[in-house]
């Protein structure tokens, strides 16, 4: 049976500098968004093709990311940006945005345990090891992203434009930029 080459490795996304912090951990995002869209269809392409090197290639991209970008996005969130918005709220939305930033930092746990039962399995794949890789194991994490980044996207961003201002955007921009390695310009 012919199997149709599938380009894995990546997609373009949109480029924003840490100048910007709330518009980078919206296109960091997409980029999950686009992983998750990677890793779906590697399944497929396991069973017609097992671990050949498109399949292998696509493992290696997608272990990087999430072991490392996806990695740098949960502290962004977690070590600036949060107390950023912890910082910045009045009193009386106080409680509510605990209550929000508990729940995100809980999904970004759950996040980690379930990518920690995929990633052994890439590096398999990225091993030329024939893959144990399941399509329910892959929609639950995709799932899982799906609807936390829902959240981020529709609650956590729109709140922080609100409540931080330039010099406070500045400052977890920067953080974000050292957490990466990268000097100012």
């Amino acid at each position: 049976m012919c199997a149709t080459k599938v380009a894995f490795p990546g997609f373009d996304s949109p480029a924003v500098g840490f100048e910007v912090p709330l518009e980078m951990l919206s296109a960091c995002h997409h980029r999950v968004e686009r992983q998750c869209q990677t890793l779906r269809r590697l399944v497929p392409h396991l069973a017609a093709n097992g671990p050949d090197q498109a399949a292998r290639e696509a493992a290696k991209n997608i272990m990087l990311y999430f072991d490392t970008s996806a990695k740098h996005h949960h502290a962004d969130e977690e070590e600036d940006l949060f107390p950023a918005l912890l910082q910045a709220a009045p009193e009386s939305a106080m409680a509510s945005l605990r209550e929000l930033i508990d729940a995100l930092c809980a999904q970004h746990r759950e996040l980690e345990q379930v990518w920690g039962r995929i990633r052994w399995k890439l590096e398999g794949i990225w091993l030329g090891i024939e893959p144990e890789l399941g399509a329910e194991e892959v929609a639950h994490m995709a799932d899982l992203y799906q609807r936390h980044i829902a959240r981020e996207e529709e609650e956590m961003l729109p709140l922080a434009a609100r409540l931080l201002g330039d010099a406070q955007l500045d400052i977890v921009g920067r953080s974000m930029r050292l957490r990466r390695g990268i000097k100012e310009v």
